[in-house]
């Protein structure tokens, strides 16, 4: 038997070939399963679909489902106001700029403890370090702090370290 799905409009005949498309027609207030008695994907949906406009937050079970949250929030979201929408956007931007500045504070505060043990190294193998050098390995990225860091291992005296430092 060939499984084939024949959609008929008004003007013309569609053929569906692809054989992972299903077509399940449901009359949802006959559906009565609970959350605990959803057994597959196509009873999540089902279940969403009579349910979504009583469902404040997502349940687990749904929430496995991403496809699902996403449909959910979407609809949420239609029920909102233009405010509730706008101060929606507005949360979602502060957290996203939250975001950024706990990302630069993050790589900052890689790049001093990198400078502090690049400093500290340097300073035991050499002794005290002029402050024109120490500024110019402070103004450093994190990639130049790191080539540094394996590189001053090659290095003889303090003009080695200039040379290096000429060469950025």
């Amino acid at each position: 038997m060939i499984n084939k799905f024949v959609f008929k409009e008004e003007t013309k005949n569609f053929e569906c070939l692809d054989k992972k498309l299903r077509l399940i027609f449901v009359e949802l207030p006959k559906f009565k399963k609970n959350l605990s008695e959803l057994n597959n994907l196509t009873d999540k949906w089902i279940y969403f679909l009579k349910e979504a406009s009583s469902l404040d937050e997502i349940p687990q079970d749904l929430g496995e489902v991403s496809e699902i949250e996403k449909a959910l929030n979407i609809a949420n979201k239609i029920n909102m106001t233009a405010e509730e929408l706008d101060m929606l956007d507005r949360r979602g931007m502060m957290l996203q700029d939250e975001r950024g500045r706990i990302t630069y504070a993050e790589k900052k505060g890689q790049q001093k403890g990198r400078l502090q043990l690049i400093m500290r190294q340097l300073k035991k193998r050499f002794g005290e370090i002029p402050e024109e050098i120490n500024s110019q390995i402070e103004d450093l990225s994190v990639a130049d702090l790191d080539n540094l860091g394996e590189d001053f291992l090659d290095f003889n005296s303090l003009e080695d370290l200039l040379s290096w430092l000429q060469e950025r």
